[in-house]
């Protein structure tokens, strides 16, 4: 797959996610396995810049390379100008939203709202392409709904555009997160253009994953809410697709070792208190599937400081390996 001057073999790539796709949580996920990683939307009105939280998502320093950056809005010139300050800033690529589902940005005819409009949307794409330098990429859904599926008219006029890639989540707005993916729809859009496509949606496992890139024939594959607690599964992914082998599952103490680092990036990149509360639904997603995890999430919850949060994490996770220790050699002596 080809993005401009870069080019990857059948990438895995993290999904953009508001509030969950920033700058330490991209770069854990390239570091464990992922090609590529996209940032979380970035508003296109300029106004709002000054906000914490969006100068947080404008700041990539350190981050490794391709940059890829996601910019929304509703406004063709207020995008073009999102898309060459942001490549001012460091981006290497530049991503559209017209897939998320949010009511505060389908309300403002933002994000997948703009599939109603394709002549609305073909212009903010072309004025985007012809105002960026960079390579421009378009993340969609199949639709506004079931009865205005849409996917194919808009990925040819994205093509037509002049953009480079297209990601398609396989649902339309109205399913938000629920259902099934439709992996037929995006196989029907990777038939109908000449431009890579990236498939998006259920991507949970290292056999989901091989199944969706045979089912659809996609270029790469997007992973998102799998990505959440789990960062690794992308090595995991990976392994799979190259051999053919499952890898053992990820040990408590390498669970533990991730969280930690993550959380000591958290604490560097927002501050000590606001990182101790962005910390608290990462650690919930890590602890999900181990035992006594709604206790451990009540506990973590109280703290308010990063020496707090950190001690009440080791404390569990150190438990839980004392407790996997003995059972082994209960097994072993049985």
């Amino acid at each position: 797959m080809q993005i401009g001057s870069h080019r990857f073999d059948k990438p895995l790539i993290l999904a953009p996610m508001a509030g969950v796709t920033d700058r330490p949580f991209r770069q854990l996920c390239r570091r464990l396995g992922a090609d590529l990683a996209v940032s979380e939307m970035v508003t296109a009105d300029t106004s709002l810049w000054g906000s914490k939280k969006t100068l947080s998502r404008l700041n990539h320093a350190g981050e490794q390379g391709p940059r890829w950056v996601q910019i929304v809005g509703a406004d063709p010139d207020k995008m073009a100008q999102a898309a060459r300050i942001n490549a001012d800033l460091g981006a290497d690529i530049i991503d559209i939203n017209m897939g998320c589902p949010a009511k505060k940005v389908c309300k403002v005819a933002a994000g997948s709202a703009l599939m109603r409009d394709e002549l609305l949307a073909g212009k903010i794409l072309e004025a985007v392409v012809g105002a960026s330098e960079q390579p421009v990429t378009l993340k969609i859904r199949t639709g506004w709904d079931h009865s205005s599926k849409n996917a194919e008219q808009i990925a040819r006029i994205a093509e037509t555009a002049g953009i480079t890639a297209l990601s398609i989540h396989g649902r339309t707005r109205a399913d938000k997160f629920a259902g099934e993916a439709e992996y037929s729809t995006i196989r029907k859009v990777k038939q109908c253009v000449g431009i890579p496509v990236i498939a998006n949606g259920d991507i949970d496992s290292p056999q989901k994953a091989r199944k969706v890139l045979e089912e659809t024939q996609a270029d790469a594959l997007m992973i998102g809410r799998a990505a959440q607690g789990r960062p690794w599964v992308f090595g995991e992914m990976r392994h799979f697709l190259d051999t053919g082998q499952e890898l053992p599952p990820m040990p408590t103490d390498k669970i533990a070792a991730f969280l930690l680092e993550h959380l000591e990036e958290l604490y560097s990149f927002y501050g000590a208190e606001h990182g101790v509360r962005i910390a608290r639904k990462h650690i919930g997603w890590y602890s999900r599937s181990q035992q006594d995890a709604g206790r451990f999430r009540d506990a973590v919850f109280k703290t308010t400081s990063p020496a707090d949060q950190k001690r009440v994490v080791q404390e569990y996770f150190n438990n839980i390996g004392q407790q996997t220790r003995v059972l082994k050699g209960a097994a072993r002596a049985a």
